[in-house]
């Protein structure tokens, strides 16, 4: 038998009686055989609880103290459920992101993980232990790092590829992957397989389900992913490589993404570089931009739009009012929301596009932005109406039906 990871989110382990829920999955994987390793969240709004405690003594608390803290809340639940295998009479060691050879980039609060030193996991696996392993953490020249929101998914997967593990199994509060979120559209459906382009797509435009990251490094590694629920014992969801794949859904899923802000650049002198030297200046203060949208205003004057997260907005405002002072108007706009489909079967299916502004527009629903790729389209609109525009997309598309 080989190595297999798992992966317990928050809400799998938010209190005693869940830890022993999930030390009970672990313990039936054991005793089938497999060596397991097992990745852990912070038990419930732990990290959140934590974030309000630095803003209650900081409005700006320091980016590398903020990661000291959050690490801790991985450290409790890592410690409980070795506590709670123990006490089944399993073998178990907890170690944190450093001691379980996490390397990452000196970035807080969103470093990249570099390198797996995988040796002393490795040898706690030859003594016959359970591994659990604090998820959301690593280290860079001493210092502590965490890896961002969602990041504990990463861990699970990059450990899965450096152990060269069997299956990574993530576990939630949902069943698996859904064509959209079961909490908007009631008739939302478990999918059984998704690709792993189209999950990209999807966790990156909203389905909180998975971290990109661990999808992207999924991917690259072809690690074998699969995503099920710790509260029932029901298969879940897997994703894998699209041509291996049963059959091929023009559109899979919906997704959307309330925390959007627009950002709009009046006035832009038209240089050929202009384009180039805002973005990479965003950029080199690591500000994703999503949707850009250009136009000429007159013969030496450009607008530009673009969409950013929410949380970006601060530092956003700040650099382009350092780089641009007078020479442009800027303006943002955070009462939008964006709306997705993705699907692979796009990419041979010409008018999905022309369907999805017709639904929208029948429903009136107005669309401010639009961006597209070979297997998405992405439009934003009026947040107030988002919920409504991802359930009659997922209606017209019929994505509840068998």
């Amino acid at each position: 038998m080989g190595i297999i990871v798992k992966k317990f989110g928050g809400s799998s382990v938010a209190n005693v009686d869940r830890m022993k829920a999930v030390a009970k999955i672990i313990a039936k994987t054991k005793d089938q055989g497999h060596q397991c390793v097992v990745v852990v969240s912070a038990m419930g709004d732990h990290t959140d609880e934590l974030i309000d405690l630095a803003h209650q003594i900081s409005a700006h608390p320091s980016s590398r103290e903020l990661d000291m803290l959050m690490t801790t809340g991985e450290q409790v639940s890592i410690s409980l459920l070795a506590m709670t295998l123990q006490e089944m009479g399993y073998r178990a060691i907890s170690l944190t992101g450093w001691q379980a050879g996490i390397e990452t980039e000196e970035v807080y609060g969103k470093a990249r993980i570099t390198n797996i030193d995988t040796k002393r996991i490795l040898h706690e696996l030859e003594k016959d232990q359970i591994v659990i392993v604090a998820g959301f953490q690593g280290i860079s020249n001493q210092e502590i790092t965490t890896l961002g929101r969602g990041g504990s998914d990463t861990s699970a997967v990059a450990l899965a590829a450096a152990l060269h593990a069997d299956v990574c199994e993530i576990y939630t509060d949902v069943e698996g992957v859904y064509t959209t979120d079961p909490r908007v559209v009631k008739n939302a459906k478990k999918l059984n397989e998704i690709s792993y382009d189209e999950m990209l797509e999807l966790a990156n435009l909203g389905a909180v389900v998975l971290h990109p990251r661990s999808v992207e490094n999924a991917k690259h590694h072809r690690v074998k992913l699969v995503v099920r629920s710790s509260f029932v014992d029901t298969p879940g969801t897997e994703i894998k490589e699209e041509k291996s794949m049963e059959n091929v859904r023009v559109v899979t899923g919906v997704a959307y993404d309330l925390d959007v802000t627009r950002v709009q650049v009046v006035d832009l002198e038209n240089k050929i570089d202009a384009l180039a030297d805002l973005f990479t200046t965003l950029a080199n203060e690591n500000i994703n931009v999503d949707m850009i949208v250009t136009s000429d205003y007159e013969k030496d004057r450009i607008n530009v739009s673009f969409s950013i997260s929410d949380q970006d907005i601060g530092p956003t405002l700040k650099v382009l009012e350092k780089k641009l002072g007078e020479q442009a108007k800027v303006s943002h706009d955070h009462h939008l929301a964006k709306v997705s489909i993705v699907g692979a079967g796009m990419i041979s299916n010409p008018g999905v596009a022309a369907k999805m502004f017709k639904i929208l527009s029948d429903a009136g629903i107005p669309i401010h932005m639009v961006t597209t790729s070979e297997i998405k389209v992405s439009c934003l609109v009026p947040k107030t109406q988002a919920k409504q525009a991802v359930q009659v997309l997922h209606d017209a598309f019929e994505l509840g039906q068998e």
